[in-house]
């Protein structure tokens, strides 16, 4: 099909309709073929958007073709069985706005991965780094991004983009102007990292971790592991994998590597990485040596130690100065939510310290934060507020039973549980001298708003001067609503609480 195009689109027709085995609905000849921009949310497609509406268990992304057509998008994929079933409205649509490409393909979701895979292919120069694990994948991903836009210009993961779907429209991001691209890679389901790895391709890749995030899914931490090690499928001998040395699927996932491997993780320290560990600040974060260079990690906690020591490494390998790391590591804030520590004064008018680390959690974080505020030296209180920890299928009980039992040996003056599963788990805290317990058990979201607010009410009444305040949970029990019902300033009004 011969088709004039006066300006360069992201893919040209005819590689669209290769990648993704499609058929362009009705002749288009001597309309322009365009798009710089790929939405599957129609609530952000613009003009000149390539819109792929995809199809969950609970929505269908075609029901918003026609909206999404007259914002702009000049590129919208259709399953053929979608059109099959509906040919008036796509032939209407098609035929009213001629310069929209509607494109039948046999599944919008592969369509969209195998277009983004055949983009990335225009970058054959691009070096190309890849991040997964059940933890500290975020953080670890925004550390190797500060490192290496020391000396690179660098495309990266905004967000958590990380998914079947938002690793490729992650990818669209890169220009011809970009020399390194830093891919997030999550998983909740089997073979989705094999799927989007497919589309990277990546030279270099990191694990954090194998814990038990989304082993409800997958059932075992070995299924797990099955699936990250993955990651590495692409890299040939000139690339690395990058592997936790700690792990104890280590050796597991060191199989069949074709490239170099590089160990990383506490402890692990010799004078091939150059890595030495110094000395912990508690909240002020630690301190290690990489080749000599002494460099300050402000965010504390051994987890995150580890995420830098695998963060170096990927930028020693990338030829940045151990100077260029320094200062890149030492000027490294987390992304809002992810284990950010901050003095705030309650509108009680008493000040404390924060640890707001409610973006996300599973076991390992859990205990991760627990452990880090229970070794931490406060002349006040420490309270800590948990929600539930999600999608952890049926070995949730035993793992949120497991937190709880922690909880009743540690130090804590005053513990807070919010949610079904931590509700249960309760039973596990006995009767301690002095320490104070509240439980929500929440069923529903009204439930679990009322209990937010309660909780926020509670803190007011018990916090004292200087107490240390930890906010623990999966990121739908929006815990973070607590503190601003909590600070200063009448934020309920502001935010629009009840």
């Amino acid at each position: 099909m011969n088709v004039k195009s006066e300006k360069k689109s992201l893919l040209s027709l005819e590689s669209v309709l290769s990648a993704t085995g499609g058929k362009v609905l009705h002749d288009k000849k001597g309309c322009s073929f365009y798009f710089d921009d790929v939405q599957t949310d129609s609530r952000n497609v613009r003009k000149n958007s390539l819109f792929v509406p995809l199809v969950g268990n609970f929505q269908d992304g075609h029901k918003f073709v026609s909206e999404s057509v007259k914002k702009g998008a000049g590129v919208v994929f259709i399953n053929r069985s979608e059109y099959e079933k509906n040919p008036q409205v796509y032939d209407k649509i098609s035929l009213e706005n001629e310069n929209v490409f509607i494109i039948l393909v046999e599944n919008t979701l592969y369509a969209l991965q195998n277009a983004a895979e055949c983009y990335v292919g225009q970058f054959p120069s691009l070096i190309k780094v890849a991040v997964t694990g059940s933890s500290g994948k975020t953080t670890t991903k925004e550390m190797i991004v500060s490192i290496l836009k020391q000396k690179y210009n660098v495309v990266y993961t905004q967000g958590n983009f990380n998914s079947e779907t938002g690793l490729p429209l992650s990818v669209f991001k890169i220009r011809k102007e970009h020399e390194v691209g830093v891919f997030e890679m999550g998983m909740n389901r089997e073979n989705e990292i094999q799927e989007i790895s497919k589309v990277l391709k990546p030279n270099f890749a990191v694990i954090t971790n194998i814990g038990t995030a989304h082993i409800g899914i997958l059932k075992s931490r070995e299924n797990i592991a099955r699936e990250k090690r993955k990651i590495f499928d692409y890299i040939d001998e000139n690339g690395t994998a990058f592997i936790p040395y700690n792990d104890d699927f280590k050796d597991f996932l060191s199989e069949n590597v074709k490239g170099k491997i590089e160990y990383f993780g506490f402890g692990y320290e010799n004078s091939a990485n150059g890595i030495k560990f110094l000395r912990d600040r508690n909240l002020g974060g630690t301190d290690f040596l990489l080749n000599g260079t002494e460099i300050n990690l402000k965010i504390p906690g051994k987890y995150n130690l580890e995420d830098a020591f695998a963060a170096c490494l990927v930028g020693k390998t990338l030829g940045v100065s151990e100077c260029k790391i320094k200062n890149a590591l030492e000027n490294f804030s987390n992304q809002s939510s992810r284990m950010e520590i901050f003095d705030l004064q309650l509108s009680s008018g008493k000040s404390v310290k924060i640890i707001k680390d409610c973006y996300n959690a599973n076991f390992e974080s859990m205990m991760s934060v627990l452990n880090l505020v229970e070794k931490t030296s406060v002349s006040s209180r420490k309270i800590c507020v948990l929600g539930d920890m999600l999608e952890l299928g049926e070995k949730s009980e035993e793992i949120h039973r497991k937190i709880a039992r922690y909880l009743d040996a540690s130090c804590f003056d005053f513990v807070i549980l919010i949610g079904k599963m931590m509700a249960l788990s309760s039973e596990e805290i006995s009767e301690k001298s002095g320490r104070k317990l509240l439980v929500f058990n929440c069923s529903d979201e009204k439930s679990l708003s009322q209990a937010r607010k309660n909780a926020a009410e509670e803190i007011l009444k018990y916090a004292e001067k200087d107490d240390l305040i930890l906010f623990k949970g999966s990121r739908a029990m929006q815990l973070e609503e607590i503190l601003l019902r909590i600070e200063k300033n009448d934020l309920e009004e502001k935010h629009g609480l009840v």
